[in-house]
């Protein structure tokens, strides 16, 4: 399913939730002065609970959200460390198979791990650059298959290339895994229920101060502006690619290099 929020950029969204969050308290505030001043004090301690209690239901949300994109994000990172871990290993065994197949295994290895890097610097804006990068590795997927398949099939009997199979079935699970992780994110309608959350919040705290009499104090714009840093966060964390935390691609770009100096040349 298509998510309208997931493109806009972070720093709009975050903008946006800014605005309304003063624009919401600025109407509490002037609903509170329209209700005039609290006399009684169980109608204050009344007001005040309410306050406490969606300021809690908030803080409540903001730390499940954070907690969510926060592990989606380790998890992209753990992914990245499994598929270098499994170019690595598929390198070794191919470099067990005979000749000429040996040869042909890592010259396709070599260009794999180039497809890789390069479509994991690639923004996720880019789709039509980053599908044709994923097609590619997908070809040479089938192709090493092949060459395990042509390495059963020498003469005479070679049992190596079963290792080499093996590794080649790893390697297209940890592309699956990571292409899935990309798309993986915090649901659109938590996002919407979090927003909701502070449009109440900050409606109930300007509420609160003007049934006092007194404008919003500096500490509650402070609040504000907190929120508003945390959901960048959130977002930007929850964004592969489109902002300014990203995954780490050094495991990768550290087997690209190891490959490409055993081939005594960078590879092309």
């Amino acid at each position: 399913m298509n998510e309208y929020l997931y493109t806009i950029p972070s720093g709009v969204i975050a903008l946006g939730l800014l605005a309304s969050m003063a624009v919401s308290k600025e109407i509490g505030y002037r609903a509170g002065l329209r209700k005039g001043r609290v006399g009684e004090k169980q109608a204050k301690d009344h007001i005040q609970a309410i306050q406490n209690s969606i300021l809690g239901i908030l803080a409540l949300l903001l730390g499940f959200t954070f907690s969510l994109s926060l592990q989606r994000f380790d998890s992209r990172s753990e992914a990245v460390v499994e598929e270098a871990n499994a170019i690595g290993n598929a390198w070794i065994r191919a470099d067990f198979l005979r000749d000429p197949v040996r040869t042909k295994a890592l010259s396709q290895l070599r260009e794999y791990a180039d497809v890789r890097v390069k479509a994991s610097v690639l923004s996720l804006v880019h789709e039509g650059e980053r599908e044709a990068l994923l097609g590619r590795a997908r070809a040479i997927q089938d192709r090493l298959l092949a060459l395990g398949h042509e390495a059963e099939a020498s003469a005479p009997p070679d049992t190596r290339w079963v290792p080499f199979v093996d590794a080649m079935e790893e390697l297209g699970q940890t592309f699956r895994s990571r292409q899935a992780g990309l798309s993986r994110h915090v649901p659109e309608l938590v996002l919407l229920l979090l927003y909701m959350t502070f449009l109440l919040s900050s409606a109930i705290v300007g509420y609160a101060a003007g049934v006092v009499g007194h404008r919003p104090s500096v500490v509650s714009y402070l609040m504000v502006a907190l929120v508003v840093v945390l959901v960048f966060i959130i977002l930007d964390l929850d964004r592969p690619r489109r902002g300014f935390i990203e995954v780490s691609q050094k495991s990768l770009v550290d087997v690209q290099a190891t490959m490409a100096g055993a081939a005594g040349a960078p590879a092309r």
